[in-house]
């Protein structure tokens, strides 16, 4: 038992930043787990999801809400508990904290006073669905999540186009669909993958142009889980300028996953072109694909 408390007493006191599981439990690391024994006190967004990952491990410790509803009043009383020499381990509900969540603010805080602060790398959804989309890698940027309502994403999607990066964002299942048909919008036919339920049981990863992938969510609606999208540079986008080859090539990907007045009013809102002249070509590509089959 003493052996156990002396490795406890080694953690210098400050701020440790804790990477936890996206979903697989077996995710958490060996020292990740160390800390959380040793912290005196660990701060995370909600304490009944902590407490399940805790109850986990057999893992009993005092457990504080820190989000960005009560950051503003805990801030102080955290500085103040490592001022004091506690060891305070921080959490998110899954994965690693500070992407996407207000935690960025507890650290400057703490920088600002001089405080210790580290983190102990570990699961990202972000850096998951990097790896898996199949898209480069070697330049991405982040976006956080997109805004509810489809004219503010649409703005949102157009400042992004112009980002020479793979493009990564968070996204609602269940506005999944509208987003990806805005997308299909502002981007057209790049290439792109959406990562659903990382690391659990029903993992998906669904790579395709965003014309098909929006077709494919038009007639599936809205899946379930935690979901991450991943679009491609704009160096390896498909461009479209109205002329009559492409109109033909977005309606054949169209038509894979929508009817042809679907597709149609699809593509003359993606191209700016009539629609009465789309749903024509719609109707005669479909016309020879069916003859042909």
């Amino acid at each position: 038992m003493q052996q156990k408390e002396d490795r406890q007493n080694t953690l210098r006191p400050g701020l440790h930043i804790v990477a936890t599981p996206i979903g697989n439990l077996g995710d958490i690391s060996a020292r990740a787990l160390e800390t959380l024994r040793a912290a005196d006190v660990i701060a995370c967004e909600d304490t009944r999801i902590t407490s399940k990952l805790l109850q986990a491990y057999l893992i009993k410790k005092p457990l504080i809400a820190y989000h960005e509803h009560n950051g503003e009043q805990m801030r102080p009383k955290i500085e103040a508990m490592i001022d004091e020499g506690k060891v305070v381990a921080l959490v998110s509900d899954a994965g690693t904290p500070l992407i996407s969540d207000p935690g960025y603010k507890l650290v400057r805080a703490l920088v600002e006073a001089d405080l210790y602060v580290t983190s102990l790398p570990g699961p990202s959804a972000l850096i998951a669905a990097l790896t898996l989309s199949g898209l480069p890698t070697d330049r991405f940027i982040f976006l956080g999540f997109s805004p509810n309502k489809s004219s503010a994403r649409k703005k949102w999607y157009e400042k992004a186009a112009k980002i020479d990066a793979t493009l990564v964002f968070y996204e609602s299942a269940r506005r999944l669909p509208d987003s990806i048909s805005d997308a299909a919008e502002v981007f057209e036919a790049r290439s792109a993958a959406v990562c659903r339920e990382i690391s659990k049981k029903f993992e998906e990863v669904v790579r395709g142009d965003l014309i098909e992938l929006a077709g494919r969510y038009a007639n599936t609606g809205s899946p379930k889980g935690e979901v991450v999208v991943v679009i491609e540079p704009p160096s390896g986008e498909t461009s479209t300028d109205g002329s009559a080859f492409e109109t033909k090539f977005l309606i054949e990907k169209a038509l894979g996953h929508m009817s042809v007045k679907s597709a149609a009013a699809f593509i003359a809102d993606l191209t700016g072109e009539r629609k009465k002249e789309i749903y024509q070509l719609a109707l005669e590509i479909s016309k020879n694909k069916d003859a042909r089959s």
